[in-house]
């Protein structure tokens, strides 16, 4: 649960320029289509972990206040990231389902990475809950 309403969640959540803010694996991640946030919004990401890498991300769905999903490149593995969002009495209770798979000779050890990136994405879930309710996180 995240106490701001729904709308300034996913506003948040649907830039994924703040990605870096809340995940510790990023450095950078920029928009290279032009406009605003939507489906098939495509970001060059920067990111230090595992290993010093750049990755794709596109929005492969876009569903205002509702629903987001990212496809692409997470580290060694590849797949899709789905922030659901749920308005509760002005919070919001957001799930993220992340669905991967290894690359390459990664997929026979994909199971075993897997669960790094489980324990990952609870701690990053909990900075950007921090951060979206802190006065400073004020998206």
């Amino acid at each position: 649960m995240i106490n701001r309403p729904a709308g300034e969640v996913f506003k948040y959540l649907a830039d994924l320029e703040n990605l870096p803010r809340w995940n510790y694996a990023i450095a950078e991640t920029q928009k290279v289509s032009p406009g605003s946030p939507a489906q098939g919004t495509v970001y060059l990401q920067t990111r230090t972990l595992p290993r010093p890498m750049q990755e794709t991300l596109e929005i492969s769905r876009y569903e205002p206040d509702r629903l987001l999903a990212v496809t692409g490149g997470f580290g060694d593995l590849e797949g899709t990231s789905t922030y659901t969002l749920e308005p509760n009495e002005g919070a919001t209770r957001l799930t993220n389902e992340i669905r991967l798979e290894g690359r390459g000779l990664l997929r026979v050890v994909s199971a075993l990475a897997t669960a790094n990136v489980r324990q990952a994405v609870a701690q990053n879930l909990a900075v950007l809950k921090n951060l979206l309710e802190s006065a400073a996180g004020t998206p």
